[in-house]
């Protein structure tokens, strides 16, 4: 693959407005192309396994129909992040309730966080997947508390119910690994997976 010396562009298969801001903070040109993948796994698929298959599925879905229309070298990014607690699986809650749930069962205990991120080139389709795991402990929460978060709304479009880079941070009291793997897209790995493209960042 042939880039030119401002490097391929990133084309992000994400909505994510976080995802967004991080994926800029690497310096090369970026496209937004979100994907509307299927994003159903089957239950008993272990966190590793649906968050490299769910990035995958997004960034192949916007490869299919860039590639056809677009002309230029970049690469394709699909990401997705989980959270995962006693073996069970939490997404994004589906509403208000079911946020409140969710950071129920969190408050004042550990538990992981797992993103999948798949790189392809846009031009001849190599593909790189792999995923990131994080341990986060939050703080112990009075209901009270969880409700005037959930009223916040931010919740809501969060996996876990929280997000730690906005108002969820006073939620969170430590972490263990990668924090921007928490906030959707974990940089290292995606350092790592753009240079096996040849794309070599400071």
């Amino acid at each position: 693959m042939t880039f030119t010396d401002q490097g391929p562009t990133l084309i992000l298969a994400s909505s994510s407005p976080r995802r967004q801001e991080l994926v800029r903070h690497l310096g090369l040109p970026v496209l937004v192309r979100p994907s509307d993948a299927d994003e159903w796994t089957p239950a008993e698929w272990p966190p590793a396994r649906i968050v490299e298959e769910l990035a995958e599925r997004k960034a192949r879905t916007v490869w299919d129909s860039a590639r056809g229309t677009l002309d230029m070298p970049a690469v394709v990014i699909g990401s997705d992040t989980i959270v995962a607690v006693d073996g069970d699986v939490l997404g994004k809650p589906k509403d208000e309730e079911d946020a409140a749930r969710m950071l129920s069962r969190l408050a004042g205990r550990s538990h992981e966080v797992f993103t999948g991120v798949c790189c392809i080139g846009l031009q001849d389709g190599k593909t790189v997947t792999g995923h990131r795991r994080t341990v986060v402990r939050m703080r112990e929460l009075t209901a009270e508390q969880i409700l005037r978060y959930i009223a916040s709304g931010e919740p809501l479009d969060k996996a876990g119910a929280y997000g730690i880079q906005g108002l969820g941070a006073v939620l969170v009291d430590s972490l263990e690994g990668c924090y921007f793997n928490v906030v959707g897209l974990p940089l290292s790995l995606l350092a790592d997976q753009l240079e096996s493209f040849g794309v070599l960042l400071p």
